[in-house]
């Protein structure tokens, strides 16, 4: 039942639990969308969006470990013409058991050979989930750590209940890297575990499917150095696969907003070039929410029929140094000053409206978000405290990077491999209050930095940036109130939630 697939249908479009839509889903009154609601979600995502995969979170939130039961006895004769595992993709992101201490992974086990049985016993497709996500990858035995674990497990449950056959117990990997760091060095792990797979299974993995997340990359280096790092990646997995003749079929996990990846149903055209080689794109909660139905739908078509002819990243490998080495320029600028402007946005963060049941990320239940000396709050939050209070986070450190690898000859460069990043930035310049940061300016030398960042920006890209239509001074008036009523310890909740209403995305 679980044995190696070497041949099965790559799908494009991964709905994900990802909370930072701002506004209710289409299927339901409510945007704060509980564990139990997840099991519609999943069929409202197959079957009237139409997206093939959804990503079934168990890490750092409450998962409902019988939703593919649910899912049956709600929905059987749908799925009896649409199969799990065939057409239609559940692909289980587990805890990191090296990261946080986690008492879930061996309950994700136990629900994905359960829900193997009983889609046997209805004569349907088995096993339904065949993949795992392990977050925050960093090297290639940890991926054999899951697959032999996961293969104990389903031979321990067969000889209890001996019954139960799962085959080979083989679950599929795929790695998730979450730093820009890690993006460098992504060879060295897809090398380590073509290896380790040789050497436990005696043959290499049919496939790579490699994740490349944006959000995380951003948060702890910076908009442009997680944009460059991400073409980095693309070109080490291709490398790889072409080295060992492996198919490489590529993930990666976007936001709405530029700061998070800027895939959205506005921006699709312009922001998909910039990840050419990707065979999978996550279309996360305000993508599927905050928009039109039929903008929806048709970006969602647009993505299907573009990555079908996406062909591979190729980057010479002078350049591809060159390019990890403007990755450290854009990221020292801004760390240094994110460590500096960490206080304002943990304290806005606060008033940010949850949108999953998230397990606190303190103590036994999880890890937090560290950027230098300072915590932060995981990316959406960050993203939607930053747009709040008028700054972008896209600028931090931009600036003044732009402006020293221009002194080193390195801006043509750049834009060879960031070629929309003029666009980016004008689209998170249309929710700046340069008259909040100059407020701050006065007395904290963070806003300073921040205002050199945009005025340089502005002069070396030729964009003037700023509100240029009604919902975007509007927004902007929304972010003055938030500032004022900030210090004058008044409820500011509503303003922050019309404000994400407007740029339709809540980080």
């Amino acid at each position: 039942m679980f044995e190696m697939q070497d041949y099965r249908r790559i799908p494009s479009l991964m709905a994900t639990q990802h909370p930072d839509n701002a506004n209710a889903a289409f299927w339901t009154n409510q945007a704060m969308i509980t564990t139990s609601m997840e099991t519609e979600e999943i069929y409202e995502c197959f079957f009237t969006l139409g997206c093939d995969e959804y990503m079934w979170d168990w890490e750092g939130k409450f998962a409902d470990e019988a939703m593919i039961e649910r899912l049956m006895a709600r929905h059987l004769d749908t799925f009896k013409k649409n199969s799990l595992g065939l057409d239609k993709f559940i692909t289980l992101r587990i805890p990191n058991i090296w990261e946080e201490q986690s008492y879930k992974l061996s309950r994700a086990y136990m629900s994905v050979l359960s829900a193997a049985e009983l889609t046997r016993e209805l004569a349907l497709h088995s096993p339904p989930v065949f993949e795992f996500i392990l977050p925050m990858t960093k090297r290639g035995e940890q991926l054999i750590y899951v697959q032999n674990t996961f293969r104990q497990v389903a031979n321990m449950h067969s000889e209890i209940f001996d019954d139960h056959d799962f085959g080979m117990g083989y679950m599929h990997m795929i790695p998730l890297i979450e730093s820009v760091e890690d993006f460098y060095e992504s060879a060295k792990i897809l090398e380590d575990f073509i290896a380790l797979h040789k050497e436990v299974f005696s043959v290499k993995p049919p496939y790579l499917r490699p994740f490349i997340a944006r959000s995380d990359p951003a948060l702890n280096a910076g908009f442009v150095a997680a944009m460059i790092g991400v073409r980095i990646a693309l070109r080490e997995f291709y490398r790889i696969g072409k080295r060992h003749v492996l198919n490489v079929y590529p993930i990666i996990g976007t936001g709405s907003l530029p700061f998070r990846g800027g895939i959205n149903p506005e921006n699709i055209v312009a922001s998909l070039e910039h990840y050419k080689g990707v065979k999978t794109i996550s279309i996360q909660s305000a993508f599927r929410y905050d928009y039109p139905m039929k903008d929806v739908k048709n970006a969602l078509n647009y993505i299907q029929n573009t990555l079908a002819d996406s062909q591979s990243v190729q980057i010479p490998d002078n350049e591809f140094h060159e390019l990890y080495e403007l990755c450290k320029i854009f990221s020292d600028y801004y760390r240094n000053t994110i460590e500096l402007v960490a206080p304002r946005i943990n304290a806005m963060a606060k008033f940010i409206p949850s949108r999953r049941e998230r397990v606190q990320h303190i103590g036994l239940f999880g890890y937090g978000r560290e950027v230098g000396k300072v915590n932060l709050p995981r990316a959406i939050k960050f993203t939607a405290a930053c747009y709040s209070m008028g700054f972008p986070p896209e600028f931090v450190g931009t600036g003044r990077a732009l402006k020293k690898i221009k002194s080193l000859g390195k801006l043509d460069l750049l834009k060879k491999h960031f070629p929309s990043l003029g666009h980016e930035l004008r689209h998170a310049g249309k929710y700046l209050n340069r008259k909040n940061l100059q407020d701050w300016a006065k007395r904290e030398s963070w806003a300073e930095d921040l205002l050199e960042d945009i005025l340089l920006s502005e002069n070396i890209l030729g964009i003037d940036f700023g509100p240029n239509k009604n919902h975007h001074y509007l927004h902007e008036i929304l972010t003055s109130k938030i500032k004022l009523k900030q210090e004058m310890d008044i409820d500011l909740k509503e303003d922050i939630l019309e404000a994400a209403l407007l740029r339709k995305s809540l980080g």
